[in-house]
């Protein structure tokens, strides 16, 4: 069981893990995040970006380096690791590749709820939802090869790798799902399929 967190906000670990890097300003920081893409890992604004430095800060994890300004152009604080950081980031990163989480995916939920709505409108929705999903797929093999003609390390495309292993999870399930109505068989949906009947009369 992992010991609770001084800072639980993952955009946290996200800053710890770039200012490993090297000291960095939150402004750069975010520079940094989207070009990498990483905004499609983790969700952030410039706002946050602050709030989070300054929790780091208030934690012990990252300290003021120096404060620059050039032109016009508002102050920024340069922050760095501290040792404390450096040392939460690996464990922080130790613990969430190691610990699976019971997380709570919208369409877990859906699928959670989904004798609300009559068997053969679910049969269409999930034919939608299969061609969203192959066009995500193919969104992200596009991506990857992109990548690939660039000579990008695949190392830094790992998570793209594992979002395709889900999708390709997803679709396989979609169609399972989509046979087990389609075939009517009494041992699946007979309670589900008689309850729309009824409300049909």
């Amino acid at each position: 069981m992992a010991s609770k967190r001084k800072i639980s906000n993952l955009l946290g670990l996200v800053v710890l893990a770039t200012l490993v890097e090297g000291p960095k300003h939150p402004y750069e920081v975010g520079r940094l995040l989207r070009e990498r893409g990483d905004e499609r890992s983790i969700k952030f604004n410039p706002s946050s970006l602050y709030g989070v430095f300054a929790q780091l800060e208030r934690a012990g994890f990252v300290e003021e380096q120096e404060t620059l300004r050039e032109g016009q152009r508002p102050e920024r604080t340069i922050y760095a690791l501290t040792d404390d950081g450096r040392a939460e980031v690996r464990d922080w990163l130790r613990e969430l590749v190691t610990e699976p989480r019971h997380e709570f995916p919208t369409f877990v939920t859906a699928l959670s709820l989904i004798t609300a709505l009559p068997p053969d409108e679910v049969l269409e929705l999930l034919g939608r939802r299969a061609e969203a999903v192959t066009e995500q797929r193919q969104g992200i093999e596009g991506l990857l090869t992109d990548a690939a003609a660039n000579d990008v390390d695949p190392v830094f495309l790992v998570e793209e790798q594992y979002r395709l292993a889900l999708l390709d999870a997803e679709a396989s399930f979609i169609a399972d799902f989509v046979k087990k109505i389609e075939k009517r068989d009494p041992a699946f949906g007979l309670v589900w399929r008689e309850f729309h009947q009824a409300k049909e009369k």
